[in-house]
């Protein structure tokens, strides 16, 4: 496992308490686990997603990441409608492991609150968690 000062943590996209990203694209939102999740969770080997259209709140659980060590549920930072899923992730899990900011995102959303993204936390608030 990676040491905190090891971990990729871009400055571009704001972070979950329990480690979701997000990357306002226009009137879109990306969500993604953050490589800390991942590294956590080591080889993902399977990725549950809603579906298109599905809505959900902001807390509730919109899908789960299966790993070689555990099942872990995905909650989702914001509200909103969910307007796409990576359906790479049904062929190649792994992408979220090797690039959890790039190919390895989960899902977009047309945010119910655009707001709520303000409201998430920075790079430094984030590794702030890490040091209780």
């Amino acid at each position: 496992m990676k040491e905190i000062s090891q971990l990729v943590l871009p400055e571009d996209v704001k972070y979950a308490t329990d480690h979701e990203w997000t990357r306002t694209e226009g009137d879109e939102v990306v969500i993604g686990i953050t490589d800390y999740a991942q590294d956590q969770l080591g080889d993902i080997v399977f990725v549950e997603l809603p579906q298109v259209g599905d809505s959900f709140d902001k807390g509730e659980e919109f899908g789960t990441v299966e790993s070689v060590k555990a099942v872990s549920e995905l909650y989702m930072p914001i509200g909103g409608e969910i307007v796409a899923v990576n359906e790479a992730l049904e062929d190649d899990p792994a992408l979220v492991n090797g690039e959890p900011y790039g190919q390895g995102w989960l899902i977009r959303v047309k945010p119910a609150d655009l707001s709520e993204v303000e409201a998430l936390l920075d790079k430094a608030a984030y590794l702030g968690l890490f040091d209780a």
